[in-house]
């Protein structure tokens, strides 16, 4: 009886197990996150890949829209004083409670990651927390702030219980990377492979509960190689599909391709800051002033960029040529900008105004497994920039360098390169997080220009930027966000866009992705039959 009663509990539990998720699911990646620490590095496919394990406050779904996750409702009880309801009864994954404990322990340290290439201080400096009770809490600033909601969806929320005293290679050997998500952490082998595995406890807000037992993440760099390996059945799905490849797998029966727009501007960060930049010369290698420091220099090599060749040769159509931070339909767009003609003869006339009539030498450098065509995208700039007399040499290399020494390689920590190709996707979905990151003067103390590797500074632009961070009124604020951008890249250009990213996935037939603006690719999000 005691071998029957054992079978039949063995029986139910498979059959159990087999309704509640699908077959392992295996997945190929373009960039592997560079760090299973949530906090350590703000890129995207760091905070795509830790939506798996941790949540935040505030969920964002495909279309950036918000939702509840750790917290239930959120809402300013003052003109200066926001109130955020945790969700009870969630576990963490070890069984212990979720509590307010662990959203101030997170607060404290999300900004304080040690050799952070890029944190997320924007988000949470000039914020008090407040702990109210075990489920409450209210964050608190000097001025009315109606982006708290965009900013606090960033942040992923770590345990207080596993987190203090953490470093981030406890995060990544899997010690301390125990979070509230739909997967649980198993191993990470870097270059190799992720494994997670389903958490049965999981809350199911946004997303719904795990519909894979076995979660593996691949890391496949290279284009056709991804391709190759879901052909071959090796892996169930992967992201980043090549566009030159888009047209002949969609008429493959085997496959489900699915494409959509996203929020990602692909740009140009120039050094603005040093007269004597380190990867710029005369023609012929000897010293010359920074010439990117001058506008109209600035200004020539946006007209010397081609961006419907750059769009129709380079990315095969999957792109739209790009004239400000974020595409028509999000928040802050201003609707007077366009993307800059080609027209290299008025370049040359700006050139040699700016003094440089007979051009410079420089280097352009840029990753090689970040972004789509990332390094194609350098050589192509190379040779339209030969048209105006910018004699340019491209370098590469993988984002795990490339964003260290971009942000702090050269002498103080100071950023390293003199002109980078680099992508911002805005995680707000307003162009507040473009501006704030990219274009306010750097100032690690209050968080903002993190991200400003060119260093580009416009007292006006700043003082516009934190209007608008302090404008209830929507319609205001969209407004004013216009406005700095119609200064700091129309006039300035202090960044120079380049395109918008579109995203394809592909998986086998059975199954299908719903694409994302923010272009996270998230297991939760893909549906098999």
């Amino acid at each position: 009886m005691r071998l029957i009663k054992t079978f039949l509990v063995l029986f139910v539990s498979i059959l159990f197990s087999n309704l509640s998720f699908a077959k392992d699911l295996t997945v190929g990646l373009k960039s592997e996150p560079s760090s299973i620490d949530p906090h350590y590095h703000n890129l995207g496919p760091n905070n795509a890949f830790a939506t798996h394990i941790f949540g935040t406050l505030v969920g964002s779904d495909e279309n950036q829209q918000h939702y509840p996750d750790l917290a239930t409702s959120w809402k300013p009880i003052d003109e200066t004083t926001w109130e955020f309801k945790l969700r009870k009864g969630v576990k963490w994954h070890d069984g212990s409670d979720f509590t307010a404990d662990d959203v101030m322990f997170t607060a404290q340290r999300a900004p304080n990651v040690p050799k952070s290439p890029s944190g997320f201080g924007t988000y949470l400096k000039g914020k008090t927390f407040i702990k109210i009770d075990s489920h409450t809490i209210h964050i608190k600033t000097k001025k009315p702030y109606p982006l708290m909601p965009n900013d606090i969806m960033t942040v992923k929320i770590i345990s207080k219980k596993y987190g203090e005293g953490a470093t981030t290679a406890d995060y990544n050997s899997g010690k301390a990377a125990i979070g509230t998500g739909p997967y649980k952490f198993v191993k990470w082998v870097p270059g190799d492979r992720i494994e997670l595995k389903a958490n049965e406890n999981y809350h199911g807000a946004g997303t719904g509960k795990p519909k894979y037992k076995n979660v593996l993440f691949k890391p496949i760099k290279s284009g056709p190689a991804r391709i190759a390996a879901l052909l071959a059945k090796d892996v169930d799905f992967i992201d980043n599909v090549p566009p030159l490849n888009v047209a002949k797998l969609k008429t493959n029966p085997t496959l489900s391709i699915n494409s959509g727009a996203s929020n990602r501007v692909i740009y140009l960060h120039m050094d603005q800051f040093r007269e004597n930049s380190p990867h710029i010369k005369a023609i012929g290698g000897g010293k010359i002033k920074n010439p990117l420091m001058d506008v109209r220099v600035r200004k020539a090599i946006s007209l010397a960029i081609n961006r419907d060749a750059m769009v129709s040769k380079v990315m095969e159509n999957i792109a739209v040529k790009a004239g400000q931070l974020l595409p028509k339909g999000f928040h802050g767009v201003s609707p007077n900008m366009k993307p800059d003609p080609y027209d290299p003869e008025t370049a040359k006339k700006l050139m040699a105004e700016a003094g440089y009539e007979k051009g410079f030498e420089m280097t352009i450098h840029g990753p090689n497994d970040r972004y789509i065509n990332d390094a194609k995208i350098a050589e192509a700039l190379a040779q339209m920039f030969s048209r105006i007399g910018i004699k340019a040499k491209v370098e590469t290399m993988p984002k795990a360098v490339y964003f260290k020494r971009a942000s702090r390689g050269g002498p103080n920590k100071s950023p390293e390169f003199s002109f980078m190709v680099l992508g911002w996707g805005a995680g707000s979905g307003e162009a507040s997080s473009p501006l704030r990151a990219l274009l306010h003067t750097y100032d690690k103390s209050i968080g903002m220009g993190r991200a400003n590797r060119g260093r580009h500074s416009d007292p006006s632009v700043d003082k516009i930027i934190q209007e608008a961070l302090a404008t209830v009124d929507s319609d205001a604020r969209g407004k004013l966000l216009a406005k700095a951008t119609e200064i700091a890249v129309g006039k300035n250009y202090g960044v120079i866009p380049v395109h918008y990213q579109m995203n394809t996935w592909a998986a086998k037939s059975t199954c299908s992705y719903t694409p994302r603006t923010d272009e996270r690719t998230i297991a939760t999000y893909l549906n098999c039959k």
